[in-house]
């Protein structure tokens, strides 16, 4: 499956040049856009305010308002996992003033995911600038036997009953991490939705759950206070945050990787020169090193140096990919 074979920015050159030929719709419209901004900037979270899309909403505008002396407010628009708040940035004037926050969630399952779809992301928005990455982390509790991730999935195996993981959401990269580990691993698991990762990590405490796939954001914080222990993290490289977690590929799954990724959208018909402004400036801010910081503290990877062709492929890349899994699994939300 090519959601395990592919690093998450490691876009091959047939990759970009495929995008090349067919570039984004956006990047052929004309420019005219005289003194821009003259006005705030409206930057449209699609998730309500305390999860990690906020937090990266808000850093990045913050960080826009001090180095760049524009006025970038966020806009939290949450529901249906992200469609909302994406689709009235798709129907905004594509004047610049409008921008959003997608990731692989809103961008790449939800269109296999949802019976109906309220945008096309490849057709109805620009991806503008990359932003940072963040993987999911296998984790049980602290006083679990299963000190490896071949530990926990030899006993799946052996087991008279498959064991119980727990996730935050249907749909999810965490839920379908879980597909790609049975598939890979050839184990059975009894999957156990949440509304949010607290209770599911509470639950994981009380013994409820015999493991919690989660991203970095849910699980850190436990994980350090020391009533989580992590087993395995989703990403080709080990994070610095969790530095003796190994990954995926180290625990048998060569080529593993499924991450969360995120970056700020803009609705089609955007003049390049905007996007081109608004690309230049977001990546001068996160190279900054408070914000590299704070990417660490909350197990983020920056993707500084993406230009807007690669980020296009990537969507492309895995709205495919996480596509086909959708459709294997017979996945969907109506």
């Amino acid at each position: 499956m090519a959601i395990q074979r592919r690093a998450f920015l490691g876009a091959s050159a047939a990759l970009l040049g495929a995008s090349a030929a067919t570039p984004w719709p956006a990047w052929a419209q004309p420019a005219a856009t005289g003194a821009w901004p003259q006005r705030p900037i409206r930057l449209i979270v699609p998730f309500p305010p305390g999860g990690s899309a906020d937090f990266l909403g808000r850093l990045v505008a913050d960080r826009l308002n001090i180095t760049a002396g524009w006025t970038v407010v966020v806009d939290n628009r949450a529901g249906a996992a992200g469609n909302i708040g994406l689709d009235a940035v798709a129907r905004s004037a594509p004047d610049g003033y409008t921008l959003g926050i997608g990731q692989t969630a809103n961008l790449a399952i939800n269109p296999s995911l949802y019976a109906r779809m309220p945008f096309d992301p490849l057709k109805d928005l620009v991806p503008v600038a990359l932003v940072a990455s963040q993987p999911m982390v296998v984790t049980v509790k602290a006083d679990s036997p299963h000190r490896t991730l071949a530990a926990l999935l030899a006993a799946a195996k052996a087991g008279s009953e498959p064991p119980r993981v727990a996730f935050a959401g249907n749909g999810t990269v965490a839920h379908l991490t879980i597909e790609l580990i049975e598939r890979r691993a050839g184990v059975r698991l009894v999957n156990v939705p949440y509304k949010g990762a607290g209770p599911a990590v509470n639950d994981l405490r009380a013994g409820h759950v015999d493991f919690f796939i989660g991203n970095t954001v849910a699980v850190l914080g436990p994980i350090q206070g020391g009533s989580l222990r992590a087993l395995a993290v989703t990403s080709p490289a080990r994070l610095k945050t969790l530095a003796d977690v190994p990954t995926m590929a180290e625990s048998g799954f060569p080529g593993f990787d499924a991450q969360t990724w995120s970056g700020v959208v803009a609705p089609v018909g955007v003049p390049p020169a905007i996007l081109e402004r608004v690309h230049a400036e977001v990546n001068r801010v996160i190279t900054q090193p408070e914000v590299l910081a704070k990417f660490a503290a909350e197990g983020s990877t920056p993707a500084a140096g993406q230009s807007m062709q690669q980020f296009a492929a990537l969507v492309r890349e895995q709205h495919r990919t996480w596509g086909d899994l959708v459709r294997q699994a017979k996945i969907q939300i109506e």
